[in-house]
């Protein structure tokens, strides 16, 4: 599967700093929604935000259970932020929604750590990717599980959502020393703070980070020792007793499988003084193909192979989660990850490696919460990716492990469900909430495609769309005038690109044929409002342009629209069939065509250019109407079917723009609400969630502090059957939704 973890990367602007040792700053996550007012009108309203529950849906990269707290643990993703599990109500909470639009780069979380003497502590160290236009990493530090914050930033950068992001903790407190902490990085050596995360400076470490190596992977301890893992070749493992620096552990593996030297994770057994390190030929999550499991015995220095089963050239795979057994010494699972023939499994052992059983070939799997897992009519897997893995200390028979798509539980070592309420990592493309039909809201996704949902609160019962199943979705669209005839597109899963409803998206079929590009670039799809024409855009997942094709036949046939700007998303009018409208974001022109897509001519020009996210919505209800999103160039407004646009005063930044049920006054309605994201200065200085039910003469910030969810410029929606109801799009936080408190 392509994974929601891989999205296309948001550039923005690197924040600079100084040094690596940084002042810390609190942040109060719980920020109440106030009103205030400019002028005598009021610019916030309260909202009550919620999560759209689906399940998962991505790259569950790291799960901890804390030693001496039952029921508490705590989860990292890649894109999607850092949760604790609440036992008594059997769902996760997210601890990172408070990060906002600059700290985008911070949603991913490269390592968590708890403190085993100190419950209530917890360590997060955040940045997404360590390439030189990402910000620089950070770490958070909690006193209260992850209720409030203290913060130190960084000047060196991680990466959560790159190669090696499943592998071992790269965050430690260390054993001797709670006021110390150790933090791995990939490019930059060893950090280490002795204030408990309030600032940090290098550590002395004996191997030199590449620049596009792994670094430290993992960093793990053994009763007072330190480990740490080092993924850029030479010495694999090295370890501190904290009496002289770090040297290499003497006569680690270097031979067979371990001579690859990629340490992916590591376990301690307090009962039998025995380290297990598992090891692959390359970092994962992809692109591994051998590897193995090893034991040390701490004490006498001595080490076994104890892999359950040796990748060989028709199974091949590496290893990847390690966990040992708390209650019960000598007990140990470890997991494949890689593994596409047989399929990925845990192996389970209770004398210390020298015997494995398999538990998946006893499993017996129930998706029934999240039927997604069933990817379209196949039976579930027992997953993939897996490298997350933990027995919970107090409950040997609890066993979990995320996959890329969500986390799996079992209480008897035989069933297995999702445990993964409250965690949604989807990164979300489109959004539409039906004007009638069973749906309350359709939702295109990356890696799991397009989504019916019945109920807000509960995942899909359809699962993915199917007939057929895509990968990421890339377009999503309704026929204004016959909603109830809904298309799509997306990277197929072996079969075709788009597809077609004629029951609002509960059931579909695919296009009766379609372009020879399509398989390979799929892109935006639209509708005319009568349901009769079918215009489709085509771009390659590395930015290459194809000309658009139409259908007006249902998708039986395909002919090329020269006049349509390549690589354009395609809107249609509302009300008039006839009408569609595309911006050309390489000329900064807008293109409209008045024969149902046949031709194009050029509109309005001399707009903002140069970036493919500004993008025109069209006003429900109207002709001709239309607004233009244009990133940090403001928010720009049409009238006359795109010839002409003004800019919206007062409104600096528009992001994402859409519309919902108008505001209803002296029993009238009103102009329809619109819901986006952006930057007016009346409300707020960053980016925030608006609403104005004025057609954008004044706007009201309807999300607060602690509900910013890092980048949020894909796409919102309001609801038309709700008015104040709005959907708003996350990349890595899924759906969120809300209504007026």
């Amino acid at each position: 599967m392509r994974d929601s973890s891989l999205p296309t990367p948001r550039r923005r602007t690197v924040l600079a700093g100084a040094a690596v040792a940084a002042a810390a700053a609190t942040l109060p996550v719980a920020a109440p929604a106030g009103a205030a007012s400019r002028r005598g009108r009021a610019t916030t309203q309260a909202y009550r935000w919620r999560t759209a529950a689906i399940g998962g849906t991505g790259f569950v990269t790291g799960v901890l259970f804390h030693p001496a707290v039952a029921g508490l643990a705590y989860a990292r993703t890649d894109i999607g932020g850092a949760y604790r599990w609440d036992s008594a109500q059997a769902r996760w909470t997210a601890l990172t929604d408070h990060l906002g639009w600059d700290d985008w780069n911070l949603l991913g979380v490269e390592a968590l750590a708890v403190d085993p003497a100190f419950p209530d502590r917890l360590y997060l160290a955040l940045g997404t990717y360590s390439q030189s236009w990402a910000s620089p990493g950070a770490v958070l530090r909690s006193n209260d599980r992850g209720v409030t914050w203290a913060r130190a930033d960084l000047t060196v950068r991680l990466g959560a959502n790159e190669d090696g992001r499943g592998a071992g903790e790269r965050l430690l407190v260390d054993p001797r020393d709670s006021e110390t902490l150790w933090l791995g990085t990939r490019h930059d050596g060893l950090l280490r703070s002795t204030d408990r995360g309030a600032t940090w400076s290098p550590a002395a470490f004996p191997a030199t980070p590449s620049a596009n190596g792994q670094g430290v992977t993992l960093l793990v301890a053994a009763g007072r020792t330190v480990y740490a893992g080092w993924g850029d070749g030479g010495t694999a493992l090295y370890r501190t007793d904290g009496s002289g620096g770090w040297q290499a552990v003497p006569g680690q593996p270097s031979a067979g499988a371990a001579a690859t030297k990629v340490p992916i994770r590591a376990a301690y057994d307090a009962g039998t003084r025995a380290l297990y390190v598992t090891y692959a030929d390359g970092p994962g999550p992809n692109n591994q193909s051998n590897g193995s499991v090893h034991r040390l015995d701490t004490v006498t220095g001595v080490w076994s192979d104890v892999s359950p089963v040796a990748p060989s050239g028709g199974d091949a795979f590496g290893y990847g989660g390690v966990t040992v057994d708390a209650r019960r010494p000598g007990t140990v699972v470890v997991s494949t990850n890689n593994r596409w023939g047989p399929v990925d499994t845990l192996f389970r052992s209770t004398d210390g490696g020298a015997s494995w059983t398999s538990l998946k070939d006893s499993a017996v799997l129930d998706v029934s919460e999240t039927p997604y897992l069933r990817w379209g009519a196949t039976q579930a897997k027992f997953g993939w990716w897996i490298q997350a893995l933990a027995v919970d200390p107090f409950d040997s028979q609890h066993i979990v492990y995320g996959t890329g798509a969500t986390i799996f539980g079992t209480r008897d070592l035989v069933h297995w469900a999702p445990e993964i309420r409250g965690l949604e990592e989807s990164a979300v493309r489109q959004l539409i909430a039906p004007p009638s039909g069973g749906a309350q809201l359709l939702s295109g996704l990356g890696d799991i495609g397009v989504m019916y949902h019945e109920s807000l609160t509960a995942s899909p019962s359809r699962g993915m769309a199917s007939n057929p199943v895509f990968g990421s979705a890339t377009g999503l669209a309704l026929a204004t005038l016959k909603p109830s005839y809904v298309v799509r597109a997306g990277w197929p899963s072996g079969g075709a690109a788009g597809a077609y409803s004629n029951d609002g998206g509960a059931s579909w079929r695919p296009f009766a044929s379609q372009p020879s590009i399509a398989a390979s670039a799929p892109g935006p799809i639209a509708v005319s409002a009568d349901g009769r024409t079918l215009l489709w855009s085509f771009i390659h997942w590395d930015g290459t342009k194809y000309a658009a094709q139409r259908s007006t036949d249902g998708g039986a046939t395909w002919a090329e629209v020269p006049t349509f700007p390549k690589g354009g998303t395609p809107v249609a009018d509302p009300l008039d069939p006839s009408r569609f409208y595309v911006y050309d974001t390489d000329t900064g022109a807008v293109f409209v065509s008045r024969d149902a897509g046949a031709r194009f001519t050029r509109g309005a020009a001399q707009l903002p250019a140069g970036d493919v996210q500004f993008r025109i919505a069209a006003a429900p209800g109207r002709s001709g109407d239309l607004w233009l999103s244009a990133k940090d160039n403001g928010l720009l407004r049409s009238t006359d079917g795109g010839l002409r646009f003004t800019a919206v005063a007062g409104c600096q930044a528009s992001h994402a723009l859409g519309f919902g049920k108008a505001a209803t006054r002296w029993g009238r309605a009103s102009y329809p609400a619109i819901y986006q994201t952006g930057r007016v200065s009346a409300t707020y200085d960053g980016v925030a969630v608006l609403r104005s039910d004025d057609a954008g003469a004044t706007w009201t910030r309807i999300n607060d502090q602690a509900h910013q969810w890092g980048w949020t410029g894909e796409v919102i929606t309001g609801d038309p059957r709700v008015y104040g109801r709005v959907y708003l799009g996350t990349n890595g936080r899924g759906i969120q939704y809300a209504d007026p408190q």
